[in-house]
């Protein structure tokens, strides 16, 4: 049997980024089959290799969000060090990066002279505010862009301040929308002669641009989204409830046909038969009287009996998983979504799956995130470097290079 290639094989994309937003589009590029070859400082490469949890050193975060790519370390403000960019940029598809605007043109790396060399390149720039207008010099990170774009404003409760999300979500979207960006350059380039471009990508629109109908609600009727906690207006019953049992269950029974199922499961035939709540509209009206019957239906029962009910009755439910539930659930499970990977000293550990789910050439994990500089000394003599001119990069501190320990898929 022909195994296929996966959807990106063939690219070369050439990553710049540090910590989240640009590293994870290109860890979605590499995870389906792009070359990537990551660019960090010799001097510690991406932060991001010592936040959050450690094992031995090295973050765990760090294993995942740079599965798949090469690392290779350049001071980029050595002359020579920016030669060897010059030269991986002249034969690659896509370069990533998440500098602040302007700095990669003060290192001489900018877009103008990157297209010079290689006038089909495409190049995902992603940035708090955008390479333009009056704030696209200022640093920015994700809670900057969540702030911004209106994801905190409405998050949370009505009595109590703005909250986050508990993830990093600003940077995630924006590296989300990079990758949609970038496909749609190279589709361009297919279509339309060859032409390269940028993708700019500034954290605080990709949010913006999933606020549904925030704006549409303001400029029509003068009407300011806030902070509603585990419900939303207009969408009536979607919500989360307690169980007898100190757990916590979200039941989304907001369809027509579905709210007259659970109206009859907690004995109130009556409700599911009243006219005035046969659609969102008039359930909304009358939404505390309804909230009220469903926590107190949820507060007599454990968690275990009131998932069976609601799964019974085909009401959309599901407990609020911690990662201890995730680990167990045979739905993850079934989807190949809890990977087992193995760590540099030998530890086995579990890592996230791929998505998306592709039919016919579905990205996988071949390797875990690689030593600092691991792969140095196999791109440059890739470019046609010597050792004799790799080991004088290595003593004028243009470059280091690292141990072959990067984990591996078990």
């Amino acid at each position: 049997m022909t195994t296929l290639a996966k959807p990106l094989t063939g690219l070369k994309v050439i990553e710049l980024g540090s910590l989240i937003a640009g590293p994870f589009a290109a860890r979605i590029m590499a995870e389906f089959g792009a070359e990537v070859i990551k660019i960090e400082s010799p001097a510690g490469g991406d932060p991001l290799r010592k936040w959050r949890k450690l094992y031995q050193g090295t973050s765990l975060w760090w294993y995942v969000q740079s599965r798949n790519k090469k690392s290779l370390t350049i001071n980029l403000k050595h002359p020579a060090g920016r030669e060897i960019v010059h030269q991986l940029v002249a034969e690659a598809d896509i370069v990533v990066e998440n500098f602040r605007p302007g700095v990669l043109e003060k290192l001489g790396l900018g877009w103008e002279t990157l297209s010079a060399i290689n006038p089909g390149l495409v190049m995902l720039r992603l940035s708090g505010f955008g390479q333009s207008g009056p704030m696209a010099q200022q640093p920015g990170f994700g809670a900057i862009g969540e702030s911004m774009g209106g994801l905190r404003y409405v998050t949370g409760f009505a009595d109590r301040p703005p909250v986050k999300t508990g993830i990093s979500i600003g940077d995630s979207i924006a590296a989300l929308w990079g990758v949609i960006g970038t496909l749609m350059a190279l589709r361009h380039k297919e279509l339309n002669g060859g032409q390269g471009q940028v993708v700019d990508v500034a954290l605080y629109e990709a949010v913006f641009a999933m606020m549904e109908s925030l704006l549409p609600e303001f400029d029509v009727f003068g009407f300011v989204r806030e902070r509603t906690g585990n419900i939303m207006p207009g969408i009536t019953p979607s919500n989360t409830h307690a169980t007898q049992d100190g757990k916590h269950v979200a039941i989304g029974a907001n369809g027509d046909a579905i709210f007259k199922r659970l109206m009859r499961l907690i004995g109130r035939d009556d409700l599911a038969n009243d006219a005035q709540l046969a659609d969102n509209a008039g359930r909304d009206a009358r939404r505390d009287e309804i909230y009220a019957l469903i926590d107190a239906w949820v507060e007599a029962h454990d968690e275990a009996a009131v998932l069976h009910a609601l799964a019974a009755a085909e009401v959309p439910a599901a407990r609020v998983y911690s990662a201890a539930d995730i680990v167990a659930d045979p739905q993850y499970l079934a989807r190949q979504m809890i990977e087992t990977a193995t760590l540099p000293d030998g530890q086995p550990f579990k890592i996230p799956g791929i998505v998306p789910k592709l039919s016919e050439t579905p990205g996988s994990t071949e390797w875990l995130g690689p030593a600092l500089g691991e792969h140095t000394e196999e791109t440059l003599q890739r470019l046609g470097y010597a050792a004799e001119a790799i080991r004088a990069l290595c003593d004028a501190g243009t470059v280091s290079l690292g141990a072959s320990r990067s984990p591996r898929e078990s």
